[in-house]
């Protein structure tokens, strides 16, 4: 198991009465944060080229590795991973909490001439959009930290572990939280959020809540609010939900030190 995973920091659990502020409105709030003009700039923070350029056939090594060909991605976002994995002949079917997503990645299908299957669906409820199952499935970006109190969290890694096959595994990734938290935060451009012309800072930092900022070159700016989930806590929810740890790697590394990577990326079997 990797450090992160083993780190002795203090998990902090989440309730919506420890977090008054919280309500299921606030809890469901990147509906509303992903507006049609924040969507539309998403990938410039991504940088299609350097993003792929940065990963390169990371996501599509570790799927054949387990064997997979249908694919569940629940956070499609602007259609990146979607992407990637139709052009490499998998079966993949799109899912986002958000439509204004799931419309720009409609089109930027079109644009790289696949198509892709789309369906809206919030995860705590996921089998009631999809009712197959799949040998995979993919949560990256650092989606899951939208989810601010426990009972969601265990309730979406239920619904991902039902929609899975025996067998099936979960690629799920986050920022570094607890490098940002005991250490500060620091953006390199170099593996997740490539694109050079935005800058990304958090302009609100503690252990149940970071507000970033996202500022683009043409003077706007938008924000996100993410629940900064710590590496421990992360392996103790998908422990609960009866995934069976299998590895994490840091900004595509096996080897890595605690503090290093911006980003870790958890495979997890059923």
């Amino acid at each position: 198991m990797s450090q992160l995973a083993t780190k002795s920091a203090t998990a902090h659990s989440i309730t919506e009465k420890s977090l008054p502020f919280i309500s299921d409105s606030y809890i469901n709030c990147y509906q509303q944060e992903y507006k049609d003009d924040f969507v539309d700039k998403w990938d410039e923070i991504i940088d299609w080229k350097r993003r792929q350029e940065s990963e390169g056939n990371f996501f599509i090594k570790t799927l054949h590795k387990y064997g997979v060909k249908r694919v569940l991605d629940v956070a499609t976002g602007t259609g990146f991973h979607s992407i990637q994995l139709l052009n490499a002949g998998f079966d993949v079917v799109s899912v986002d909490g958000s439509a204004n997503m799931l419309t720009k990645a409609y089109k930027n299908a079109n644009q790289y001439g696949v198509q892709i299957k789309t369906a809206q669906a919030d995860w705590r409820w996921l089998s009631r959009i999809i009712h197959e199952k799949f040998d995979a499935i993919i949560c990256l970006g650092n989606s899951f930290t939208h989810l601010f109190t426990e009972i969601d969290q265990k309730k979406s890694l239920t619904e991902f572990y039902y929609c899975l096959k025996n067998n099936g595994i979960l690629i799920i990734d986050q920022r570094n939280y607890d490098a940002i938290l005991d250490a500060g935060f620091r953006v390199t451009h170099e593996h997740y959020y490539c694109g050079k012309s935005v800058t990304i800072q958090p302009v609100y930092i503690d252990e149940h809540l970071i507000r970033f900022c996202y500022a683009f070159s043409d003077g706007s700016q938008h924000h996100l609010n993410l629940n900064p989930l710590r590496s421990c806590k992360m392996t103790e929810l998908l422990s609960g939900a009866g995934f069976k740890y299998q590895k994490t790697y840091g900004d595509f590394k096996e080897t890595f030190h605690c503090y290093e990577p911006d980003f870790l990326i958890n495979i997890v079997k059923k």
